[in-house]
């Protein structure tokens, strides 16, 4: 019975036990690294790092709630940003432009992914591994395996641009008010129709944690060279997709694939139109994670996303997103892709050897997996 509890009480405390996971990986690396890691620009590189992997979680955590999967991200990601540098180098098209183009190509291809699993019935793993090896395959051709560079300042700054100081603590202070805000209209409601109130001192402290939290977000970037543009990019995304998530019809009949997809069908839910909408968000995120890598890198490489899928949904499951669908969180998973982000980066700076790297994501994976099934099976 004590066991039974336990894992109760960790399936409610999840994100917290993931945040102090963060704070502990953090103290570990600053030690070992004599206090490097903790520095506001190793810490800006890192965020800035885990950005890509947090864009195209923000995608495949709503395709896993569904109780689906898509294995072609990274090499879906690499095709895009080579193809936004294709555009940038050879064709020389404005910026406008460029991202237009690449990011509708990254919404078709999506579409047709959810396509040939909605309507042709084709399992989504197997559309993603086709999908992984075909879409590298039209990368290296269309690039000749080699490298394209230089990409136009234009371009390079959506990837390695900064928001200036003044407009991050203006940013801040924004976010601060929003959550005023949103409080008090909850508690408003909640008085309207006569519904008990939390304490006014637990919606206070609530308040002041946040701005705490925001203050020490934008002070830890404003240390170094102010809030790099794709973790803004991804702060956007984070808020448009918990948003979708949580407080939409279309998010709602998400959750209700995943936990039973026959009950949703007979509820009159279009159950294909929801899973080829959410392989097109999939592809649009896809889009958007290239166009930063390449910005990011200023070049697009044939390499690039090798192996990201791995990551992304790595970090979904890190981040509570449960294997068989229903259950997940948008801000969860960018937790679990902060956690990849932290380890990559800390075992880096220590030197640690590739496959040590490996064992050490690969261990904490199975863990992750092995803590949704332990919990599900409290739960039931």
């Amino acid at each position: 019975m004590k066991n039974t509890q336990f894992k109760q009480l960790f399936t409610q405390y999840k994100l917290l036990a993931l945040m102090v996971a963060i704070a502990l990986i953090w103290a570990f690396f600053s030690w070992k690294t004599e206090g490097d890691f903790a520095t506001a620009r190793n810490l800006s590189n890192l965020m800035r790092q885990m950005a890509i992997t947090g864009i195209l979680a923000c995608g495949m955590v709503f395709i896993i709630i569904a109780g689906e999967i898509d294995l072609s991200v990274g090499s879906l990601l690499g095709l895009l940003g080579g193809a936004a540098a294709l555009l940038d180098v050879n064709h020389h098209l404005p910026l406008p432009a460029t991202l237009a183009l690449v990011l509708f190509c990254g919404l078709l291809v999506g579409l047709f992914n959810g396509y040939l699993t909605a309507y042709a019935g084709i399992p989504s793993f197997i559309v993603g591994l086709g999908g992984m090896l075909a879409y590298r395959g039209v990368l290296l051709g269309v690039s000749g395996g080699q490298t394209i560079a230089p990409v136009s300042p234009e371009l390079t700054a959506l990837g390695q641009g900064y928001l200036p100081p003044s407009l991050g603590v203006a940013l801040g202070v924004l976010l601060v008010a929003l959550d005023v805000l949103l409080v008090w209209q909850q508690r408003r409601l909640l008085a309207l129709h006569r519904l008990p109130l939390r304490s006014l001192w637990t919606d206070g402290l609530r308040v002041l944690a946040t701005a705490a939290a925001v203050g020490g977000f934008v002070y830890l970037f404003n240390s170094y060279e102010g809030i790099p543009l794709p973790v803004l990019l991804l702060l956007v995304l984070l808020g448009v997709f918990s948003y979708i998530a949580t407080q939409t019809v279309f998010g709602r009949r998400i959750y209700a694939l995943g936990s039973n997809m026959e009950a949703a069908r007979l509820s009159g839910v279009n159950v294909r139109a929801i899973k080829l909408w959410i392989f097109g968000l999939m592809g649009l995120m896809c889009a958007l994670g290239g166009l930063i890598n390449t910005a990011r890198l200023a070049a697009g490489s044939p390499s690039a996303g090798t192996a990201g899928e791995l990551d992304v949904i790595a970090a979904c499951f890190i981040g509570g997103t449960s294997m068989r669908g229903g259950a997940g969180t948008v801000h969860g998973a960018l937790i679990g892709a902060l956690v990849m982000a932290s380890l990559d980066n800390g075992m880096s700076m220590l030197d640690v050897d590739a496959y040590w790297q490996m064992i050490v994501k690969g261990l904490i994976l199975t863990f992750a997996v092995w803590v949704d099934v332990a919990t599900r099976s409290a739960r039931r």
